[in-house]
């Protein structure tokens, strides 16, 4: 007996979804995000198949090309295109002609000559993939740039807490930690906020400063205080790389009025959801035991991570040939 392999078929009408391009959450409308939301949902069913593909964009060529450093948005992509049968050519800064002294618009240009189709953006500069989306014809989706943007990142969380609470507008959602050098906490806010969350943002005031609530959310320093309400606590990594070490004067400090311990999970409600955008740093951020527990989704976070890159893709593609 023969298996029967379909593409999902959400909406796609012009007025929900007419973007060949995903640079950010900031742009887009509650339509268009619930739009994205339901697309993924609908490829979510693809991996429970005994064939886990569809034929979406056949014929079609992505290139994931990152600048800056990543293994699992890079396969996360890789594998949603290879999931809607597209051909994937991966390529980094090292292997590219950007060692050359060529430009970044350049290198696009030639990657476009050859008739790539969708180039998946990851760069150190803010603004980059935005760069791009204005000079080619092929779709460019943002996979994070600097401390600007990271919009699947978002998406894939907010589809993880809409999946597992039913909806956004109304629950609260705590992100604890580096919002200052954090483009998923940028990202976060963006949709979350959109679609009719509360968000308050914890850490300390060298990472967490209060002009971040002119982005319509709540700051406090005092991480103890929010647990008891949190439906949603979403820690974000100490990011060393993008830091200097007077922001904070150590791991264990950060962690002794930062970090979710076992004793500070107690406050919290009994169905609270734990994530983590990973990679996680153990026992930092949060105790190794509560990463792994029941009511953490950091897993599922990156399962639906693959159902919203593949209707990114399909999305941005359909818009580009309408």
């Amino acid at each position: 007996m023969s298996t029967q392999v379909t593409t999902p078929t959400p909406d796609l009408r012009a007025d929900v979804w007419s973007r060949k391009d995903l640079t950010a959450i900031e742009p887009l409308s509650v339509g268009e995000l619930t739009t994205l939301l339901d697309t993924a949902a609908a490829f979510k069913t693809v991996g429970t198949r005994e064939i886990k593909k569809v034929p979406a964009l056949r014929g079609q060529t992505m290139v994931n090309f990152f600048v800056e450093p990543s293994t699992r948005t890079r396969v996360s992509f890789e594998l949603a295109a290879h999931r809607l049968s597209a051909d994937v050519i991966n390529m980094s800064a090292s292997s590219s002609s950007l060692t050359k002294g060529e430009t970044l618009k350049d290198t696009a240009l030639n990657l476009q000559a050859l008739h790539a189709d969708i180039i998946v953006l990851r760069h150190s500069s803010a603004g980059a993939a935005q760069f791009l989306a204005e000079r080619l014809q092929a779709s460019v989706i943002n996979a994070g740039d600097g401390a600007h943007e990271h919009p699947t990142q978002a998406l894939l969380d907010t589809f993880t807490i809409r999946e597992k609470l039913g909806r956004i507008a109304g629950i609260h959602v705590v992100i604890i930690g580096d919002i200052r050098f954090s483009r998923v906490a940028r990202s976060n806010i963006q949709a979350l906020t959109k679609l009719g969350a509360r968000v308050t943002l914890v850490g300390p005031p060298t990472l967490v400063p209060r002009e971040f609530e002119h982005l319509g959310v709540a700051v406090t320093h005092d991480l103890d205080a929010v647990l008891p309400d949190a439906d949603v606590v979403n820690l974000l990594r100490i990011q060393h790389e993008r830091q200097r070490k007077e922001y904070f004067p150590s791991l264990g400090e950060y962690t002794a009025l930062f970090g979710l311990t076992k004793a500070r999970a107690e406050k919290l409600k009994a169905e609270a959801l734990i994530m983590h955008p990973g990679p996680i740093n153990r026992g930092v951020e949060i105790d190794s035991d509560l990463a792994d527990s029941g009511r953490s989704v950091i897993l599922d976070q990156v399962t639906n991570g693959l159902a919203v890159r593949m209707a990114v893709l399909f999305l941005c593609a359909g818009a580009r040939h309408d």
